[in-house]
């Protein structure tokens, strides 16, 4: 039986190192992500022989991933399998790109069914783009940009750095305040916290815009793969006119270069932030689905 646990930041050295096996641009397989969310997700991880496991939920309701590493897949989803058998539930695996399903097919052929949803597909971009946003489908964004940059002629991005995450902080904790009525943000904060409180150990890269010395916008992330980097979280006023174009397009002409894409995770099914990261044009549209073993 797999020996499941919540993940620790000593645990972020052999993750990564199975991760480093990875078949996908798949968003939540960064050790931040599983580490940051854990709380809120119930996320517990293990090692078995060279895979990392990650299964979510509570007991009785469990969600597995694909097993992420090298050595025999087949046998890998077998333990997937009879930790679920154990558990007296339906094994049901999330997160599956076309190269697992691949994977999975090909080790148990006819045995799993797929089950898709566009809210949990993930948006990825050319870093080239969103650096230069030309052409026509970006006037909007660049006139936007030039109305910030025309209302607040004192702006400035910075590196994200722990002389500033108290600035960003606040920021959080006021966009909360000012959204309270909408939706329970209290996961989302705990997520962020814990992104800010381990935020060298973690590896993250995040930048900030300032307008009067006040900080108004800050967006973080982390490092995929060499092609791919993760954005993670960001934040800003929605009523102020370009905060969000001007955030994203210097957070990767300043951090990003070195990378070929990347990936600003899923829209949830949400028609504003859908609408929001359609308006960047992905590059890829990475679809994911549940896998549930039917065999």
């Amino acid at each position: 039986m797999l020996d499941f646990k919540k993940p620790v930041i000593d645990d972020k050295q052999w993750v990564d190192e199975c991760l480093k096996s990875v078949k996908s641009f798949n968003c939540e397989y960064t050790f931040g992500n599983l580490f940051v969310w854990s709380t809120s997700y119930y996320t517990t991880i293990c090692k078995y022989k060279n895979f990392l496991m990650c299964r979510w939920g509570k007991e009785g309701d469990y969600k597995y991933s694909v097993p992420i590493g090298s050595g025999d897949f087949k046998d890998a989803v077998a333990q997937i399998l009879d930790d679920a058998a154990s558990c007296g539930i339906k094994p049901r695996i999330f997160g599956v790109t076309e190269n697992y399903k691949k994977l999975i097919d090909e080790s148990f052929p006819d045995q799993f069914s797929y089950e898709y949803d566009d809210g949990y597909n993930d948006y990825i971009y050319s870093v080239e783009k969103m650096a230069e946003l030309k052409g026509k489908k970006y006037h909007a964004k660049r006139n936007h940009i030039n109305n910030f940059k025309k209302n607040n002629p004192d702006w400035k991005f910075e590196v994200l750095s722990k002389e500033n995450i108290g600035e960003c902080i606040e920021l959080h904790t006021q966009w909360i305040k000012n959204h309270e009525d909408e939706a329970d943000y209290s996961y989302e904060f705990e997520a962020v916290l814990t992104a800010f409180e381990n935020y060298e150990q973690l590896g993250f890269v995040g930048g900030l815009i300032r307008t009067g010395g006040k900080v108004i916008a800050y967006t973080m992330g982390e490092r995929h793969s060499d092609e791919l980097f993760v954005t993670h979280f960001e934040k800003a006023p929605a009523e102020m006119q370009g905060a969000y174009p001007i955030m994203n397009q210097e957070f990767t002409r300043n951090c990003l270069m070195d990378y070929e894409y990347v990936n600003r995770e899923e829209d949830l099914g949400l028609e504003g932030l859908r609408k929001a990261k359609q308006s960047y044009y992905p590059e890829i549209f990475l679809e994911k689905c549940v896998a549930t073993y039917n065999g």
